[in-house]
C-alpha cells in the first residue's frame, strides 16, 4: 500500500528513497546483483559508446546516400525501344558505359568548345558481365562505326525513322537535348548486339575528370612525347609539351587530355584512341582494387561520379549504384577483358566485320569467354569445349521467328531444301521464291528493326552466311551457291569468340605500355 509520504516522493526517486532508508545486508540477494552491476559498467560503458558510433555511423552513411540521391541524374526510360531483344537464356549482365563530349553544364571548361554543344558519344563500350561473376569483357565500338540507328524517341513524344550506315555516334545527339540521347545509343546497341542492355551510365567530362582526382591519379604509359597540337591540330604550332614518354600519373585534366589523345600518335585513329582507353580502365580498376572494393572506399568515388553522371531508371538509387559496383567486387583483373567489335575501313569510318561480330554476340550470350570456357555458373554442368557440338535441336529453336526463303542462285530446290531445314528447327517458313538476283556466292540473311537476335538464330542454321540489315520488320533467307555444296544444317553455335577478336584483347592486367596505339608510327 502506497502511503502519503510515498506519494510526495516523485517515483523517479522512490526506489532510491527506500534504499538509503533501508540498505542491503551484505551477502544478500541484492548485494550480491548490484555488485554484478558495478562489475559490468566499464563493459557496458564500451557497448554502449560503441553502439552510439555505430547510431552516429548509420545516420552518417545515410546522410551520404541522401545526398548521392539528390544528384543522380535519370534518363527517360519511356525512350528505349519498344521491340527490345528478350533476357535469353544467359544469367550475365550487359551495361553500356558511354563517355559524352557534352559542352554543357561547364563540360566546355575542360573539353573546349561551345558551351551549348550538346555533344556525341566520345567512347562507348559495351561491359558484359558473365553470370559466374568471376569474368567481364568491355567491347569498345568506335565512335565512326556505320550501323543502323532505329527508331529512337524525340522531345516531343514522336519517334524517329530507322537510319541506315549512319556513325554510331551520333545516336546520342538524336533530338538535340541538353544531356544528349542515351536511350537511343541503347537502342541502336541492341539492335546491333541483338543483346539486351540491362544498364546504361554516361559519363562526362567532369565525372571523369573529378573520378580520377578522387582514386589519387591512374598510372598510363605514354608512347611518345606529346604536344598540345596532338590535342589540338588545329592549333597553328607544335605547342607546349604536354605529356613526356614513359609511365606517370594522371588525374583531372592531364587524365581527359590522355583519353581524348588522337592525333600525332599511331596513324592518329580513333581505333588507336581506344587502344589507349582500355589501357586507362584496366589501370583505374587496378587502382580501385588495390584500394579495396568496399562501401567505405566506394562512397566517396560514388560521390564524384554521381555528380556528372546519367544512369538508366534501374541504377536511379544510390544503394543500387553501390550493390552493382559489389557485385563487381570477385571479377580478378586478369580475366577482364577489353576488346573492339571486329571492324575495317570503309573509306573514313568503319564497318563492322561479319560473321565476326554475331560469333562474339552469340559466344557473350552463351557466357563462353574468348577461349570458350563456359562462366555461365552453372554447376553440374561440365564447360564445353571450343570444339563441342551440342545437337542441332538442342542448341537452335526458331520458335516464334517466322522466316521468308529465297533462292539467290539458279540451281533448283535450294529454297524448298533450307526451308525443309528452317521447319524442322521450329522456324515458321512463311513462304518460298526465287531472289531477284540469282547470284549469291553466299547466304544472306536479311532482317528488320529490331530482328538482330532473330536473324542470328537463323544464321546459325547457314554456315559462312551474312546478316544484312535492310529495316522494316521480316526476316529473308536469301540462299546462296555455297549451300548447295556445304548444305544447310549448322553446327552449334560458336562456344568461343573469334580469334580476331581473341588476339587482340587486353587483359586488365596486362603490362601498362603495351598495346598502345593502331597504325604506322604506333
Amino acid at each position: 500500500m502506497t502511503t502519503t509520504s510515498d506519494r510526495a516522493i516523485p517515483s523517479r526517486h522512490r526506489h532510491r528513497h527506500r534504499h538509503r532508508a533501508e540498505p542491503p545486508r551484505r551477502g544478500g540477494t541484492r548485494g550480491r546483483r548490484a555488485a554484478q552491476r558495478r562489475k559490468r559498467s566499464p563493459l557496458r560503458t564500451v557497448m554502449l559508446v560503441a553502439l552510439a558510433v555505430a547510431v552516429l555511423g548509420t545516420a552518417g552513411l545515410g546522410r551520404v546516400y541522401l545526398k548521392l540521391n539528390g544528384t543522380i541524374d535519370t534518363f527517360d526510360g519511356d525512350g528505349l525501344s519498344r521491340n527490345r531483344p528478350g533476357t535469353g537464356s544467359s544469367k550475365g549482365k550487359n551495361i553500356l558505359v558511354i563517355g559524352s563530349d557534352a559542352r554543357t553544364d561547364g563540360n566546355d571548361a575542360l573539353g573546349g568548345g561551345s558551351k551549348n554543344d550538346i555533344g556525341r558519344s566520345d567512347t562507348a563500350f559495351l561491359l558484359h558481365v558473365y553470370a559466374d561473376h568471376k569474368h567481364a569483357i568491355a567491347v569498345s565500338i568506335p565512335r565512326d562505326t556505320l550501323v543502323t540507328i532505329p527508331p529512337c524517341k524525340l522531345p516531343d513524344g514522336s519517334w524517329t525513322e530507322p537510319r541506315t550506315n549512319t556513325a554510331f555516334n551520333s545516336a546520342f545527339s538524336v533530338g538535340q537535348t541538353e544531356k544528349g540521347n542515351p536511350a537511343c545509343t541503347q537502342n541502336t546497341v541492341e539492335a546491333l548486339t541483338g543483346l539486351r542492355v540491362d544498364h546504361t551510365i554516361v559519363v562526362d567530362f567532369k565525372g571523369f575528370a573529378e573520378l580520377t582526382d578522387v582514386v589519387g591519379g591512374v598510372e598510363v604509359c605514354v608512347p611518345q612525347d606529346i604536344h598540345q597540337g596532338d590535342l589540338n591540330p588545329n592549333r597553328p604550332t607544335k605547342g607546349r609539351l604536354i605529356f613526356k614518354k614513359g609511365e606517370q600519373a594522371v588525374s583531372g585534366q592531364k587524365a581527359l587530355d590522355y583519353v581524348r589523345i588522337r592525333h600525332g600518335i599511331g596513324d592518329g585513329s580513333d581505333i588507336g584512341r581506344i587502344k589507349r582507353q582500355q589501357a586507362f580502365v584496366s589501370s583505374l580498376l587496378k587502382k580501385i582494387k588495390s584500394d579495396g572494393l568496399t562501401p567505405t572506399k566506394l562512397l566517396p568515388l560514388a560521390t564524384a561520379a554521381t555528380e556528372s553522371m546519367t544512369v538508366d531508371p534501374g541504377l536511379g538509387t544510390a544503394n543500387k549504384l553501390i550493390s552493382f559496383a559489389m557485385s563487381l567486387k570477385d571479377i580478378d583483373l586478369h580475366n577482364t577483358k577489353f576488346v573492339t567489335v571486329p571492324w575495317r575501313y570503309e573509306g573514313s569510318r568503319i564497318a563492322i566485320v561479319e560473321p565476326d561480330a554475331s560469333d562474339l554476340w552469340a559466344s557473350l550470350k552463351a557466357d563462353r569467354t574468348l577461349d570458350g570456357k563456359d562462366a555461365s555458373g552453372r554447376k553440374g554442368t561440365p564447360a564445353a569445349s571450343a570444339s563441342a557440338s551440342p545437337s542441332p535441336g538442342e542448341s537452335i529453336s526458331g520458335d516464334g521467328i517466322d522466316v521468308t526463303v529465297y533462292n539467290g542462285t539458279t540451281i533448283s530446290g535450294l529454297a524448298s531444301k533450307a526451308a525443309a531445314t528452317l521447319t524442322d528447327h521450329g522456324f515458321t517458313v512463311t513462304g518460298t521464291a526465287n531472289a531477284r538476283s540469282r547470284q549469291h556466292p553466299t547466304t544472306v540473311i536479311q532482317y528488320g528493326t529490331g530482328l538482330r537476335s532473330q536473324a542470328a538464330t537463323v544464321a546459325r542454321l547457314f554456315p559462312g552466311s551474312e546478316l544484312e540489315a535492310i529495316g522494316g520488320s521480316r526476316i529473308n533467307v536469301v540462299v546462296g551457291a555455297a549451300s548447295a555444296t556445304t548444305g544447310s544444317s549448322a553446327s552449334a553455335a560458336p562456344t568461343a569468340a573469334p580469334g580476331s577478336v581473341a588476339d587482340d584483347a587486353r587483359s586488365a592486367d596486362d603490362d601498362l605500355c603495351s598495346n598502345l596505339s593502331y597504325g604506322s608510327g604506333g
